[in-house]
C-alpha cells in the first residue's frame, strides 16, 4: 500500500549522499547501478506498507523511523518476523506475493524501487545479483537465528538476545531508544507482555540495565547479557 509520496531522487543524489557512509549502503548501490529512480514516502504511525498476500512490486529500503513485519495466525495471534531500523532493505521476498504484512511503528520514511528493474539488471549485472544475493541470505541467516531462538531458548534468554540485537543495531553511546513498544517485543519473541516487562525489571534490579525513558535503555552489563544467552 502506497501512500503521501514525498519526494523523487535521482540516482546522483543518491549516491552523494552514500559517499559520506562509513559502509557502504547497499541499496544506493543497486539503484546506481540498474540506473532507476527511487521514491521515498512517509507512513504514520501503525499505516501498513503492504500486507501479506500482496503483488510483491517493490523493494523497500527504511530511510527513518522502524518497519515491523508480522504474519496474523489462525487464531489472532500475531508473530512478528523482523524489525527494519534505517539502511535496513526489506520486501525482497521469495515468490510473486508477500508473506508477511509490513507496517510502519513509528513516523517512518522509506524509499522504493521497482523489484522488476533490480531482478532485470541483476541478469547482466554481477555486482547487482551479488548484492541481491547478500541482503536474501542476511535474511535468511536472521530467520534460521529467530527460529533458533524461538524453539530453543528461555524467556530470560530470548530478552537477552533482543538486546543485544537492538544494542549493536541501535546504540549510539550508551543508550538504546528503543522503536518499538514492548508488546511488539513480546510478539517478536513470542512471549507475552508480562513476560517481557518481568525479564527487564529482573535485569534491572540485578543491574544489567537501567531504564531512561519508556523506551531508553542504558545496559550497563553487557556481559551479563552475552552470558544469559550464550
Amino acid at each position: 500500500m502506497l501512500s503521501h509520496p514525498i519526494m523523487t531522487t535521482d540516482t546522483k543524489s543518491f549516491l552523494a549522499k552514500a559517499a559520506g557512509l562509513p559502509v557502504v549502503d547497499q541499496f544506493v548501490t543497486v539503484t546506481g547501478l540498474a540506473n532507476v529512480v527511487a521514491t521515498a514516502f512517509r507512513y504514520q504511525k501503525d499505516e501498513e506498507i503492504f500486507g501479506e498476500d500482496e503483488p510483491t512490486e517493490y523493494v523497500y529500503q527504511v530511510v527513518c523511523g522502524a518497519v515491523r513485519t508480522y504474519k496474523l495466525l489462525s487464531d489472532g495471534r500475531r508473530q512478528i518476523a523482523s524489525f527494519c531500523l534505517p539502511g535496513d532493505i526489506f520486501g525482497l521476498e521469495h515468490g510473486p506475493h508477500h508473506r508477511v504484512t509490513a507496517e510502519a511503528i513509528c513516523a517512518t520514511e522509506v524509499r522504493l524501487i521497482q523489484r522488476r528493474s533490480i531482478e532485470n539488471a541483476a541478469k547482466t549485472n554481477v555486482q547487482v545479483a551479488r548484492i541481491l544475493w547478500n541482503v536474501t541470505s542476511g535474511e535468511l541467516r536472521h530467520a534460521e537465528d529467530h527460529m533458533l531462538l524461538l524453539g530453543c531458548k528461555t524467556a530470560m534468554e530470548r530478552v537477552a538476545a533482543f538486546l543485544l540485537e537492538m544494542d549493536r543495531r541501535l546504540a549510539a553511546a550508551s543508550m538504546v531508544a528503543l522503536p518499538m513498544c514492548r508488546r511488539d517485543i513480546g510478539d517478536y519473541l513470542g512471549l507475552t507482555l508480562e513476560t517481557v516487562s518481568r525479564a527487564l525489571s529482573q535485569l534491572h534490579d540485578q543491574g544489567v540495565l537501567t531504564f531512561s525513558g519508556a523506551r531508553q535503555i542504558v545496559i550497563r552489563n553487557r556481559q551479563r547479557l552475552r552470558d544469559i544467552n550464550a
